[in-house]
C-alpha cells in the first residue's frame, strides 16, 4: 500500500512540476498538426465573381489547439499561386479591350477560431463528423508584380472566414473539406485600381471595389493526446 501511495504521489508531483499550476487543466486537452492542398481563387477587377477557371494550386500547414470540445484556435501558413486574365474570360467589352493579366505568388499567415456544431469527438456516440465555421485575422504578402501601377506595400491584412466539414478516420486522424474567403482592404492584387479616365489606355478598374481571394481544399490532421496525470486515490 505504501509503495503504491508513493508511486502515485511521485506521479502527481512530476505532472505538477512539468505543468506548474496546470496539471488538472491539461487533462483531456489535445493539440493537432496538419496539412492540406487546394486552390486559391481571386475576385476583383478582372473577375467579379468566383470563377473556377482562375483557380490555381495552393497548400497549407497548420497547428491547432483545442480550447474546448467545440472551440479551437488554429495558426496556419498558406501559400500558392493567384491570378486571372482579361483575355481568357473578359467580363465585358471594356475588359476585352484592356487585355491585362496577372500571376502572383501569395503567402499568408493566419490565426483563426473554429466553432464546431456537433459533439463529434464523443467516443460513446457513432457521430464521426461535424460542420464548422471559422474566422480570424491574417497577413499576406505577394511577389511577382512586374511593374507597379501605384505605390503600395506588398504585405497587407485580410480577414479570413468560412466553413467546412470534418470527418474522423480514427482517434488520431481526421480529414476535412474547407472553403474560406479572405476579405482584404487592398485593391492591387491584380495591379489595377483607379486611373485617369481622360487617358484612354483602359488600364484601370473600379477603385471602390477591393480585391479578395479564396482558399478551398482538403486537409489531413494528426492529433496528439496528452498523457493524463494520475491523481492520488488516498485523498
Amino acid at each position: 500500500m505504501h509503495v503504491r501511495k508513493a508511486i502515485a504521489l511521485v506521479g502527481i508531483a512530476w505532472c505538477v512540476g512539468l505543468h506548474p499550476g496546470h496539471a488538472q487543466s491539461m487533462l483531456g486537452q489535445r493539440a493537432e498538426v496538419g496539412f492540406g492542398v487546394g486552390t486559391f481563387t481571386y475576385t476583383g477587377d478582372l473577375s467579379r465573381t468566383y470563377n473556377l477557371a482562375f483557380s490555381k494550386p495552393a497548400a497549407t500547414v497548420f497547428y491547432r489547439s483545442n480550447i474546448s470540445t467545440v472551440i479551437s484556435f488554429r495558426t496556419a501558413i498558406t501559400g500558392g499561386k493567384i491570378g486571372a486574365s482579361d483575355t481568357r474570360k473578359p467580363i465585358d467589352p471594356f475588359a476585352a479591350t484592356r487585355a491585362v493579366s496577372f500571376n502572383l505568388f501569395l503567402l499568408e499567415g493566419s490565426g483563426t477560431f473554429e466553432y464546431h456544431f456537433l459533439n463529434w469527438r464523443d467516443n460513446k456516440r457513432r457521430l464521426r463528423f461535424t460542420p464548422y465555421l471559422f474566422a480570424g485575422a491574417a497577413l499576406f504578402g505577394i511577389s511577382g508584380v512586374q511593374q507597379k501601377t501605384a505605390e503600395y506595400s506588398n504585405i497587407q491584412m485580410a480577414i479570413p472566414f468560412g466553413g467546412g466539414m470534418k470527418y474522423v478516420l480514427n482517434p488520431k486522424y481526421y480529414v476535412a473539406f474547407e472553403f474560406g474567403i479572405r476579405k482584404t482592404f487592398f485593391d492591387y492584387l491584380d495591379n489595377i485600381s483607379d486611373g485617369d479616365l481622360q487617358y484612354k489606355n483602359y488600364q484601370y478598374g473600379n477603385r471602390y471595389d477591393t480585391d479578395n481571394y479564396f482558399f478551398a481544399g482538403f486537409t489531413l490532421t494528426y492529433t496528439f493526446y496528452d498523457i493524463p496525470c494520475p491523481s492520488s486515490p488516498y485523498r
